[in-house]
Order: C-alpha cells, then structure tokens, then sequence
C-alpha cells in the first residue's frame, strides 16, 4: 500500500497510534496537488473495503487546539474516532482544510465578523468567499489508496455525500454524528441547517425530512 500512487497522491509515513480512544494505524498523506499532509486514522481490519465507516473531517485548529466553543468540530472529531474504535472498523480521514477550506487567518476574519452579527455563511461572503470551498477530491483518492470500496458516512452533510459519489466512492449509508448544541454554538448550527443544508435535529425537530437511502442511493 506504502507503494501505491493514485492521482498524485502517496503515503508518505505510516505507524501505530495509541490513544484516549483507542490504538489506531495512522497514515500520512502526501500530494502534488499543495504542500498539505492529509491524515488517515485506521480502526480495525478494512482489507475487505466493503461498507467501511467513514469519517471526512476537516481541521479546525480554534476548537481542536484551543477548545473554542463556536463550533462542534472537536466533539465530532473524538465523536467519530469513539465511533470507529467501539465498531472496530473504520477510517477518519483528517483533512487539513481549515475554515471550509479559507485557511486559519480568513476564518479569524470572518469570526470577527460574526462579532457584529452576522452568521458564518454571511461572514464568508463577505469576505468575498462561498459558504464552502472544501474539494474532496484528494480525500476519495486517499480511501482508493487504503483499498476503501463503499463507505457508511459518518456526516450530517449530504455534499460530502455527492462529493465522494462524484468521485467514483459509494456511499451505501448515512451515519449522523450530531453533537448537543451549547450557547456558543446553537446559532451557528442552526445557520448550517438552514442555510447549508446539513441534517440536524435542532429542539427535536430535522430541518430536512429527506429519507436515508434517498440519499445514499
């Protein structure tokens, strides 16, 4: 597999990683795309690389590091490495694309924007950005590479899901990995549902009543 070069796209390093959530094969990506390393954290057996649980996370050093309460990316990310531990199988696929792909210095701008009240898809724009540039791309290449046929996703964004489709990955299932909302943070998921089209059930209520294998069909 260390071999393996598929769209521009290599393992460059590879080791074993204990952790708080269990002890996973870590694989470092490289590119000829940009100078990013992507990472892939490996739960289990997925030779077979049929229905494996898949998780595409993005970086976001304000909550991961710094423990912001303004998004939910730090409970998600412990959320699905807890998951793919306790199942024994799976991949989280750890991507550096930091504020939806705007980078760490935009995304402090458009915090401080948030500052005089508008939302984060309204931030973005004015900023002169979409609400999402994030490309998977090199994240289907990555699960190609680690020998994934079809994935359960472990999102509650159905772009990810087009995206990976797009990309020649299957998606056969939808796993939601939604985190309780706190003060800091309600508004903000509230704004991805409404305004993103994630699958959130916000005060009990979904904001989208699409069924699951609409979705993964």
């Amino acid at each position: 597999m260390k071999d393996k070069y598929i769209n521009g796209v290599w393992i460059y390093s590879e080791t074993t990683l204990p952790t708080m959530h269990g002890v996973f094969r870590v694989y470092v990506f490289r590119n000829d795309l940009d100078d990013k390393e992507n990472l892939a954290i490996v739960a289990g057996d997925i030779l077979n690389g049929e229905a494996v649980p898949v998780r595409m996370h993005s970086e976001c050093l304000t909550s991961e590091v710094l423990g912001s309460l303004k998004c939910d990316c730090r409970e998600q990310l412990n959320g699905a490495l807890k998951y793919i531990s306790e199942q024994g199988k799976g991949i989280v696929l750890y991507l550096r694309q930091e504020g939806r792909g705007i980078g760490l210095g935009n995304k402090i701008r458009a915090y401080s924007l948030q500052e005089y009240g508008f939302d984060t898809v309204e931030a973005n724009r004015l900023l002169g950005f979409p609400d999402d540039m994030r490309n998977y791309n090199i994240a289907a290449t990555m699960l190609k590479i680690l020998g994934v046929k079809s994935v359960q996703l472990l999102t509650n964004n159905p772009k990810k899901i087009d995206s990976l489709k797009e990309c020649g990955i299957p998606v056969i299932n939808r796993i939601p990995l939604e985190i309780e909302p706190n003060q800091m943070n309600k508004f903000y998921l509230q704004t991805k549902a409404k305004k993103s089209g994630h699958l959130l059930e916000l005060n009990g209520k979904s904001n989208n009543s699409s069924n699951l294998s609409k979705l993964a069909s």
